[in-house]
């Protein structure tokens, strides 16, 4: 038998907000979505995997009409599989530039924390004050520090 899920369950399992969704399904996100008698959306385990695939696009930064493009390509069958590959592999590639864009940052992070982490980190800082302090006064500029 196949299982369906009520709005409630789609938000509590991809812990996203019930408006995200009524969002999503408002701006053509969720053409494959059902509604019951009542009115209801009703989803199955199909949709699910859809939203999942909403979700983790949505969540590496595509924009919301790129996603909706992307569906309406899926809705369309096997004839716009070239189509979604091209831009899951365009997707790919912002991915994977913004996550070295990351990295780089989380070095900066890692060099920060070792300095605090260092024996000599308030000798290293007070230096740097002392540098900041005098460039500043050069520049006929305020004093930013507190200390």
């Amino acid at each position: 038998m196949y299982q369906t899920y009520s709005i409630k369950d789609v938000a509590a399992y991809f812990d996203i907000s019930i408006s995200s969704i009524r969002f999503y399904d408002k701006n053509g996100l969720l053409p494959f979505v059902s509604k019951n008698e009542s009115g209801h959306r009703v989803f199955t385990e199909s949709d699910m995997n859809f939203i999942h695939t909403i979700c983790c696009l949505k969540n590496t930064g595509m924009p919301i009409k790129d996603i909706k493009r992307y569906i309406q390509l899926c809705m369309n069958g096997p004839n716009s599989i070239s189509e979604r590959k091209t831009m899951l592999q365009e997707h790919k590639a912002h991915v994977l530039r913004e996550q070295e864009k990351l990295q780089e940052n989380l070095k900066e992070i890692d060099i920060k924390i070792a300095r605090y982490d260092s024996k000599d980190a308030t000798s290293i800082i007070q230096a740097q004050i002392q540098y900041v302090t005098a460039e500043k006064k050069a520049h006929d500029m305020p004093n930013p520090f507190h200390v």
